[in-house]
């Protein structure tokens, strides 16, 4: 894990092409999915180095990741900053950022009953988001 170490890496045109890749869509997307785009666009870069930049992406909080159940992780540009979570529609992608003061004094309290200090953690919420529910109980 690398917190603070982004001035550390050195830039490389793969790293910035993953990253504007991400930025031109505001929905979470995979890995796959952006080196299709990235291909389509002419962009000659391989499946490995995408995975690779968005793991460093993703470690030095450029960009958000989430693990959806049934699913790879996904990876977008989030234009909220700081420490937060994300609740992701199982159906369509759509998602919201979400905090929740509560859960992190809780995280921290378990983490510290068990021993542990320099405490990070993630959260996974998924379900189903309005439109998708309504669309699914439209006759």
């Amino acid at each position: 894990m690398t917190t603070g170490k982004t001035a550390a890496r050195r830039a490389s045109k793969a790293r910035e092409m993953v990253l504007d890749g991400l930025r031109q869509a505001q929905a979470f997307r995979s890995a796959q999915s952006l080196h299709m785009e990235l291909r389509a666009a002419g962009h000659a870069i391989g499946l490995a180095t995408v995975y690779r930049n968005l793991q460093i992406l993703a470690e030095d909080a450029l960009v958000d990741q989430v693990r959806v159940e049934g699913a790879e992780a996904l990876y977008r540009v989030c234009a909220q900053d700081g420490h937060h979570h994300h609740v992701i529609c199982r159906s369509c992608g759509r998602s919201a950022a979400v905090t929740g003061p509560d859960f992190e004094v809780w995280a921290d309290r378990v983490a510290t009953q068990a021993g542990y200090s320099e405490v990070r953690h993630s959260l996974e919420i998924s379900g189903i988001c309005r439109q998708c529910a309504d669309a699914q109980a439209a006759p």
